[in-house]
């Protein structure tokens, strides 16, 4: 009788599922995954030896290439630690602005991850869905930061500039008629902030859509409940974060258990699940969406309110403005030496953590007292999550395996580094 031998199979980085470079090494019996073996590293770049050599202030670009779809959430620890290195308090206008672009950012993460993982089983229009969306919230990052994704708009101190007061327009050309752009221009004349409170006002329907395309699908249903279930205990053993630990019913969250920035004034909820199967992880997603929706409502209120500085006003951190500078000799000076050399943080070393779209996104930092960090650290959620992937698989078909890459929501910028 012949012998039965489990035969192996190379799961991409070709495979469009496998969200760019992994390289999963799936052990088959049949179809039946007896043992999943990630192997990362292709997109490693050196991001945490590059800051080595850059300027604290240089290495702000770099975290937004981490996990590029959750591009403020990352420079967001990065300058937290740099600020509590530093002992300084940054402006509460600062603060909520920074919540506020937190999640945006949580928003955008959410649809890229919900238009890939529905594409991944075989639901394309919610794909479509996704990307409208996407569109009009990097459309507010362009009017901030004057980039669609890599968006360096915190600093050390605060953020680079005040919201804007005006939005950028669409103009008439051989693809759009006047009449066209005027109605695509309708909810632009007036700040960034008007913009932002009519995409609230309209985002909560589109969750609608999504859920009425998805949530009761039969199709769906059969794809996602029972596949990749981890019990709470071990999603806490395996060092989950963010909805994965949410989706296994661990109401564990940075915003609220740790409060940085404005998250303490602001009034949300936490969606728990109940089962920590891809079903519920998808529930908790969508039930995030209209929560996150609901803190930028509240900081666009309060920003309306209270107009102020968004930066520190210490010319050591922060540069001078323009007009002070071609006044001043001595804030020339110190634009040229922060310009130059970067400021000196002093000596010490922090872990600062935000609760990123994906879970808690940690940098931790060792300064020696120069102007460039003595070491620099990444705690990447998608990492844990990855490696808990051959538990998740096992037993599994090799379809699943593509449903739960899709709901660990992972980006190979940050798990590679």
């Amino acid at each position: 009788m012949a012998e039965i031998r489990n035969y192996t199979l190379n799961f991409g980085p070709q495979h469009p599922a496998a969200h760019g470079v992994l390289r999963l090494v799936l052990e088959l019996d049949g179809e039946v995954i007896q043992r999943a073996d990630p192997h990362i590293g292709l997109l490693h770049r050196a991001t945490e030896k590059l800051a080595e050599h850059k300027t604290f202030l240089q290495s702000v670009p770099y975290m937004d290439r981490l996990d590029y779809v959750s591009m403020m959430c990352n420079e967001h620890a990065y300058v937290m630690a740099i600020e509590k290195l530093l002992g300084i308090d940054i402006p509460e206008r600062a603060k909520y602005v920074r919540v506020m672009f937190d999640e945006v950012t949580r928003i955008l993460n959410h649809e890229l991850w919900l238009g890939a993982h529905g594409l991944d089983i075989g639901a394309m229009t919610v794909f479509l869905y996704c990307f409208r969306e996407r569109e009009d919230l990097m459309d507010a990052y362009e009017a901030v930061s004057g980039a669609r994704l890599h968006a360096a708009y915190y600093r050390p101190g605060g953020v680079y500039r005040d919201l804007p007061d005006r939005m950028p327009q669409y103009e008439p050309s051989k693809w759009h008629s006047r009449k066209d752009v005027e109605q695509m221009n309708q909810n632009r004349q007036g700040s960034l902030l008007d913009f932002l409170e009519d995409f609230t006002e309209r985002f909560p329907r589109y969750v609608d859509d999504y859920e009425t395309l998805l949530t009761e699908n039969r199709i769906w249903k059969q794809r996602t409940v029972g596949i990749g279930v981890v019990s709470p205990e071990r999603a806490l053993a395996l060092g989950f974060t963010g909805p994965m630990l949410r989706g296994s019913g661990i109401a564990w969250d940075l915003r609220k258990k740790q409060p940085y920035a404005a998250y303490d004034k602001m009034d949300f909820d936490i969606p728990v699940g109940s089962n920590g199967d891809c079903y519920d992880r998808y529930l908790v997603r969508i039930e995030e969406f209209r929560q996150s929706n609901r803190i930028i409502k509240q900081c666009i209120d309060w920003l309306r309110k209270n107009p102020g500085p968004v930066m520190v006003d210490d010319h050591k951190i922060a540069p001078p403005t323009r007009g002070e500078m071609k006044l001043g000799m001595e804030q020339l000076i110190h634009h040229f030496k922060l310009v130059t050399e970067g400021m000196h943080v002093p000596e010490g070393e922090f872990y600062a953590a935000v609760e990123a779209p994906k879970g808690e996104f940690g940098v931790y930092l060792i300064s020696d007292g120069a102007n460039k960090p003595y070491r620099l650290k990444l705690r990447a959620p998608g990492f844990a999550h990855l490696s808990a992937l051959d538990e998740m698989a096992r037993g599994h078909m090799i379809a699943d395996a593509v449903a739960i890459i899709g709901t660990q929501d992972i980006v190979f910028g940050e798990v590679d580094r």
